[in-house]
């Protein structure tokens, strides 16, 4: 794994918290030159350190009215047919394999509760559900903790 440094660490803050942030203001902030700035997020970028840039768009601005994570009870077998169906489903913004009794995490959007019960039918093919439907949230989805290794 690449190794990262201080000004690295900052680099990443920054773009966790403003991936629009243009080179000259991560440069001023890191106390390099824009060129040195951006040959770091390249390299940051090609070891796969930043793996991506993405816009948070507001669930309920596109119609999203539900928010749910679904806890799924299944033989550990199946995993692969279940992340291929997954992954075919768009509403399905993250999926983990987890430890407990329940070894799938999902979490999902739908614009009603009609459709989240349509999307648990199906999921029930694989093994045994838990709903619980999201009625605010105290943190919403924010950047990793950025500490320097020691």
């Amino acid at each position: 794994m690449y190794e990262l440094d201080g000004v690295d660490y900052k680099i990443i803050d920054l773009l966790q918290n403003n991936a629009r942030m243009s080179l000259k203001d991560i440069a001023s902030k890191v106390f390099l030159t824009s060129p040195a700035v951006s040959a770091r997020i390249e390299k940051l970028e090609r070891n796969g350190v930043i793996e991506g840039y993405h816009a948070q768009v507001h669930r309920e601005a596109l119609m999203y009215q539900i928010k749910a994570f679904i806890n799924l009870k299944m033989d550990p077998v199946r995993k692969e047919e279940l992340y291929e169906y997954v992954r075919g489903v768009k509403n399905v913004i993250q999926c983990d394999c987890v430890t407990g009794d329940y070894v799938i995490f999902l979490e999902v959007v739908f614009h009603n509760t009609e459709e989240l019960d349509h999307f648990i039918n199906g999921l029930q093919r694989f093994g045994e559900t838990k709903t619980q439907i999201v009625f605010s949230a105290a943190v919403n989805h924010r950047g990793l903790p950025i500490e320097e290794a020691s």
